[in-house]
């Protein structure tokens, strides 16, 4: 990401305004959001019908600011609705809705959902015969309170899942942890999983491009703490 994009990102989050826009969840997210539309994801708005393109699903939809801001700069929506956000009449909900946004996979916003879905989403399209299509799923470090994240993560490993990826944004929210941090969570259920500095793009796009044959993969992308 250059300084162009950074500015012109915040740019259009200071469009949304309001009150309940979480911004902490919004901003922790914007350098790994940007990383998979501008460089990994094969999905644009004129594919977002198109059983091969790659999902990407934001679990961690309570703060979708900055999800909205790189949709609407990859040309999914009109700019123009972002003044709009969490207004009555407006798509932009404080929790994307799939069938208002263009390009949101799911609905979400109740935290512990947006991994177990992911799973059948790998799983339908493995039942489908689709092996090109990726699944992504962005959740934050305190959605692993979630008993449903640990059932995901615990059948995904075995199942093989190679089509599964989980990028968890950690901002030190969690209220439990793990010897040898979060990334050995997943590795102890058969993941390959790598953490790296949330705010480095490059170090972003090679754990998001890394090669992990008949393994789910999981990313967990370290920032600054919520409160910091």
């Amino acid at each position: 990401m250059t300084n162009t994009d950074i500015d012109r990102l915040h740019g259009l989050m200071a469009l949304m305004t309001g009150d309940e826009k979480h911004s902490p969840a919004a901003t922790s997210t914007l350098d790994a959001l940007w990383v998979l539309y501008d460089r990994v994801l094969r999905v644009a708005p004129e594919t977002v019908a198109d059983p091969g393109r790659d999902r990407f699903l934001l679990s961690k939809g309570h703060g979708p600011m900055a999800y909205y801001a790189v949709l609407a700069d990859k040309g999914f929506f009109a700019q123009e609705l972002l003044t709009g956000f969490g207004s009555y009449d407006s798509p932009l909900g404080h929790h994307p809705d799939r069938t208002l946004v263009p390009g949101a996979e799911i609905g979400s916003g109740s935290l512990g959902h947006g991994l177990p879905l992911a799973v059948g989403s790998a799983l339908g399209l493995r039942a489908q015969g689709l092996t090109e299509p990726r699944v992504w799923v962005l959740i934050g470090d305190a959605e692993l309170d979630e008993g449903s994240n640990h059932e995901a993560i615990a059948y995904a490993g075995p199942a093989g899942l190679e089509q599964l990826h989980t990028l968890v944004i950690d901002n030190g929210s969690a209220t439990y942890g793990w010897p040898g941090g979060i990334a050995s969570r997943f590795e102890a259920a058969g993941w390959s999983a790598a953490t790296v500095d949330g705010r480095d793009h490059d170090a972003l796009y090679t754990a998001f491009t890394a090669p992990h044959p008949g393994r789910p993969r999981a990313v967990v992308a370290r920032v600054e703490p919520k409160n910091a």
